[in-house]
């Protein structure tokens, strides 16, 4: 079963989620509910989290918006347009210019079709984005959450997430994946709404910017 949120319920999962653990309920309490974060189903939001990866997110949209003054529309065919020259002038590096010429293909191809997205089970989604190149599962738990609305993903490869979940839960800096993903299980079916509750107090108390994996 595809388990999503919306406009309507984000809210009220958020209040569920509170009800059931005083951490979370503190973040509200204290810094309002996260932003809508949502993203639509397409190239220009790929591209951006591809962007996104291991820069900050203002350096990642700089890029971005270089781009689209660029070619306008940013579509698969127009950005194999560009030349190595021209991406880098739109501040975009040679490997993520590979990751985002191979994005681009494979949708020219028929390789990936995002219509297809939104009716497939999350790891079936996962599966199709992570045979990319350089798309790795924090770019797939990115694109789960914020274009395809999925409910329970925790993107353990986001530090920014997984400090706050250290500091909100006071675990010890030497704290695992498999222990942090063991703890994020009490939050299903609604992961994802936990891990924008993380974000949103983790930009809500300022810390030295946290890199992404891939």
């Amino acid at each position: 079963m595809i388990q999503q949120f919306d406009r309507s319920n984000y809210q009220t999962i958020c209040d569920q989620l509170a009800s059931s653990d005083p951490e979370l309920k503190k973040i509200i309490d204290t810094h309002g509910y996260p932003p809508f974060w949502s993203r639509p189903n397409s190239f220009e939001s790929l591209v951006h989290i591809i962007l996104e990866q291991q820069v900050s997110l203002a350096s990642a949209l700089s890029a971005l918006n270089k781009l689209k003054e660029r070619i306008q529309e940013l579509t698969p065919a127009r950005i194999l347009l560009l030349t190595d020259e021209e991406m880098r002038a739109c501040y975009v590096s040679r490997q993520k210019s590979s990751y985002i010429r191979y994005l681009a293909e494979a949708l020219l191809s028929g390789q990936l079709k995002l219509d297809n997205l939104p009716h497939l089970p999350d790891e079936a989604v996962r599966a199709q984005l992570v045979a990319l190149k350089g798309i790795g599962n924090w770019t797939a738990d990115v694109y789960l959450m914020f274009a395809l609305q999925r409910a329970d993903i925790f993107p353990i490869g986001d530090l920014a997430a997984v400090n706050a979940l250290k500091r909100v839960k006071q675990l010890p800096a030497k704290t695992t994946q498999e222990e942090m993903l063991e703890i994020t299980t009490q939050w299903q079916p609604y992961r994802t709404l936990a891990a924008m509750l993380l974000w949103h107090y983790y930009l809500s108390s300022p810390k030295p910017s946290a890199k992404t994996k891939s």
